[in-house]
């Protein structure tokens, strides 16, 4: 069965978790374009946004968690996310972008990650991303919708250490095919992560994927 849904789906926007080093950042990066880290991303006390020409996920589940972690001020949060779960993925034209404001002296400084913008697109395996704001085009082959996390067997499972209701609501599909993504996420997590193609710049101002 396919189940097609055109448009956006829409969560409340929060704020979220730790902003790396430039240098600590790119060394990260290579890495990670050479596939030789597992990958997790996070930014604190804002979110962070991600767009995708196409994402094509085999094992998708998706739940209800909830995220916990610092303000850039050091205060405690905890704010409710809609996990997105993928056993493997691969994305093409992927940008994901967040901006460090009121920098002194600078001001706002921003930080741009693009990747899998020729040939090779970005792989990735055991892909969670953690959202509150999603749109996109988007057809799931053999969804079910209503069942529980816990039952949720299609995707990669409930992500250790996710603070999340076993016997909340989920929905899982065999595949997933997503176009024109836009969306803005707490934090990002992958078993590999290879950045086919990366580009990143840092900027002075403030400069989004969208």
């Amino acid at each position: 069965m396919e189940s097609q849904v055109r448009g956006g789906t829409r969560w409340k926007r929060f704020a979220v978790v730790m902003v790396p080093s430039v240098a600590a950042t790119a060394a990260i990066g290579v890495a990670l374009a050479q596939g030789a880290l597992a990958a997790s991303f996070s930014v604190s006390g804002q979110q962070f946004k991600v767009t995708a020409d196409q994402l094509e996920g085999d094992g998708f589940a998706q739940y209800g968690a909830v995220d916990s972690g610092y303000t850039l001020d050091g205060q405690k949060t905890a704010h409710p996310v809609a996990v997105s779960a993928f056993n493997s993925a691969t994305i093409k034209g992927l940008c994901q972008s967040v901006v460090t404001p009121n920098i002194p002296i600078i001001g706002n400084v921003s930080l741009i990650l693009k990747a899998g913008g020729g040939d090779k697109p970005v792989e990735a395996s055991k892909l969670y991303i953690d959202l509150d704001d999603l749109s996109a085009d988007a057809t799931f082959t053999n969804i079910d919708i209503g069942v529980a996390a816990k039952d949720a067997s299609k995707g990669p499972g409930i992500k250790s250490g996710d603070t999340a209701n076993p016997y909340g609501f989920a929905q899982q599909a065999d595949h997933a095919s997503l176009s024109g993504v836009k969306q803005t996420a707490w934090a990002t997590t992958a078993g590999t992560f290879k950045l086919s193609g990366l580009k990143m710049s840092v900027q002075t101002g403030t400069h989004e994927c969208y």
